[in-house]
């Protein structure tokens, strides 16, 4: 239950920091195509050879979605295609690690399990490394109405209350 709740922090902490976009596509753990090697990919979703698996549909749909709320203009699209192959290698990272954590969890000793989650924790911290230039130099070619569109997107969302009583 405290490994869990580890992992948790640890891989929904950038919800606090970048609001929902990394979050989701590392909440989601998806497995993601890596990013075309010519230039940067848009948000038009999936080539047809490879199927995405429901994970990826998801991450998918939420960079369509931001891409939409952000109201990204054309000659954005170059800065905004980084940005969404960050997010969608970010989920890969993290997705691969998650999965082997959890394929390995029966047979981890305590030591085993806080190594497991430091992997994890470190490879959220390159992400996000990765996640805040990629960010910054598509937020620095925004309008003033699109800066305040992602301040708002961006916004860290109020944790829910518990529905536990705490023993005291």
């Amino acid at each position: 239950m405290i490994a869990k709740r580890m992992l948790g922090v640890g891989v929904f902490s950038t919800a606090l920091m970048l609001g929902a976009p990394l979050a989701v596509a590392q909440q989601q753990m998806t497995p993601a195509s890596p990013p075309a090697a010519s230039a940067p990919s848009t948000c038009t979703g999936t080539t047809a050879a490879a199927k995405p698996s429901s994970r990826e549909a998801r991450v998918e749909a939420r960079i369509k979605s931001l891409h939409a709320q952000l109201k990204i203009t054309p000659d954005q699209e170059r800065e905004w295609g980084t940005v969404a192959d960050v997010m969608r290698q970010s989920a890969s990272n993290i997705d691969e690690l998650s999965q082997r954590r959890s394929k390995d969890r029966a047979g981890m000793t305590a030591v085993d399990n806080l190594k497991s989650y430091q992997a994890i924790a470190e490879a959220h911290a390159d992400e996000m490394n990765k996640l805040v230039p990629a960010f910054t130099a598509l937020y620095a070619k925004m309008s003033p109405d699109q800066q305040k569109n992602a301040d708002q997107a961006f916004q860290p969302r109020p944790r829910r209350a518990s529905t536990k009583k705490k023993s005291g």
